[in-house]
């Protein structure tokens, strides 16, 4: 068995920047970014290689979270094309109308969701691919089970390639981006401690509460070690909030057993009938599976 699980707010907004025609339902409104994703999904539904048994899509409605609560600056929906900002709640109808699995987020994210359903469903599936070049994943890959999948790259990742390129421990990761900072999410990290120095420190300490405060225990490739030293101290509590915006949470509000994500073929007069909806009357003439 293979579980996927999509980051859909990426698929979403993959499928309204992307460098192809816009698209108008019936009343002139922009629908681009929902028939953008229909055709992705469709393309992994129907892909060979991929060969999904149990399929969920993720999203973010609305972007905000609990996150923004603990920090001000945490990412938040300012900014969003109000054309795109219009059918977030159209996408989650598009998945369902292909036959996925929709985990609708809210005061959670949608990468939360995926989290959680990783921690839950690992041990049970052969294979748990996630589908997103989401850098915030990482953390999620344990052994050869979990898998992430770039698919506009074509390269996948495990847990033995993490550490080959990172050099320190999946688990690591929120530690890391509390260091460096995420801009994408808003995370400023700890002035002055880039990628170099934050990988050397958890390669050697693995976690933030394990790095000293005396410069002199730090690894001796670090540079400037006593003056960043002297910053991680008076840093320390806010690299700990900012770990906390980093970690994908285990808990977010997947009731669904295993079984009711299994994957059993695109409706395809739903799916007929989704497109008639949006303006794209041939929609349902892309499942050539499952008649």
């Amino acid at each position: 068995m293979r579980l996927h699980l999509v980051d859909g707010t990426f698929e979403l907004y993959r499928a309204h920047f992307a460098p192809r025609p816009s698209h108008a339902g019936p009343g002139g409104e922009d629908r681009k970014a929902v028939v953008g994703l229909c055709a992705s999904m469709l393309a992994l539904l129907h892909d060979e290689a991929e060969q999904p048994t149990h399929v969920a899509i993720a999203f973010d409605n609305p972007i905000r979270s609990f996150r923004n609560d603990l920090f001000d600056a945490y990412k938040s929906d300012e900014g969003v094309p109000p054309e795109l900002r219009a059918q977030f709640d159209l996408a989650e109808e598009a998945a369902r109308a292909a036959g996925l699995r929709v985990w609708s987020m809210d005061r959670f994210e949608a990468d939360d969701a995926i989290g959680s359903a990783v921690h839950r469903f690992r041990d049970h599936v052969d294979e748990v691919r996630i589908l997103s070049p989401d850098k915030d994943f990482g953390q999620c890959l344990a052994g050869e089970k979990v898998v992430i999948v770039d698919r506009i790259r074509r390269k996948e990742t495990r847990a033995v390639d993490f550490v080959a390129q990172k050099g320190f421990s999946p688990a690591s990761l929120p530690d890391f981006l509390a260091l460096t900072g995420d801009t994408a999410d808003g995370i400023p990290g700890v002035p002055g401690l880039g990628e170099k120095t934050a990988g050397a420190l958890l390669a050697a300490f693995g976690h933030l509460e394990a790095i000293p405060d005396d410069p002199t225990l730090w690894p001796k490739t670090i540079r400037g070690a006593a003056r960043l030293a002297a910053t991680f101290a008076e840093r320390r509590e806010d690299a700990r909030l900012y770990r906390t915006l980093a970690t994908l949470r285990t808990d977010a509000p997947i009731d669904e057993e295993l079984e009711a994500i299994r994957f059993r073929g695109v409706p395809r007069e739903a799916l007929a009938a989704f497109g008639a909806r949006v303006g794209a009357d041939r929609l349902g003439e892309r499942v050539t599976r499952w008649a």
